[in-house]
């Protein structure tokens, strides 16, 4: 499973009706909600690019905190040939003196749906920054996103990547 997805068009025309119902979704439940101490934002809906060695995925990204260092972090990713979804539990902390910047760390489940062949189970943790601007609402995130690679075959791929934006409230 080393080049796992190639995108098609029917995919990307899913992607575009399912980030929309998303954002329309989280932004009427979470409208209005305070933001969280610690990370300046309590949910943040946007964008991940999941790059590195072998495919390019991207797809909608939601990131929403329980209490102000744990939170859960979804993808639904397109590749070229499948599908990816994910959720890790990541842990925040803030940076002393960087306003708007955290580390974190986490780790999760996730599912390759590709087009031909058995769907795949892979572990996948996480290291990384993220930044929160103190008075715009957007959240950029940039880590480090190994996966290991469970089923059908055993396998691991340790030079990926995470970039994400989200618009955070």
């Amino acid at each position: 499973m080393s080049r796992i997805f190639n995108t098609s068009t029917k995919m990307k025309r899913t992607f575009t009706l399912f980030i929309a119902t998303i954002l329309v979704c989280i932004t009427g439940y979470t409208y209005g909600q305070k933001r969280a101490a610690t990370n300046g934002y309590r949910t943040a809906v946007g964008l991940r690019l999941d790059l590195g060695d072998g495919g390019t995925g991207v797809g909608p990204n939601v990131k929403h905190f329980f209490n102000a260092n744990s939170a859960i972090d979804g993808a639904l990713l397109f590749y070229d040939g499948g599908i990816s979804l994910e959720a890790d539990y990541e842990y925040n902390q803030p940076i002393a003196g960087a306003a708007g910047l955290n580390w974190y760390v986490g780790v999760g489940p996730e599912l390759l749906f590709p087009e031909h062949g058995d769907t795949g189970f892979a572990i996948r943790p996480n290291v990384g920054l993220e930044f929160t601007p103190p008075t715009v609402p957007l959240n950029f995130g940039f880590d480090w996103r190994p996966r290991f690679l469970l089923t059908p075959d055993s396998d691991t791929n340790a030079g990926r990547f995470g970039l994400s934006i989200r618009y955070a409230f």
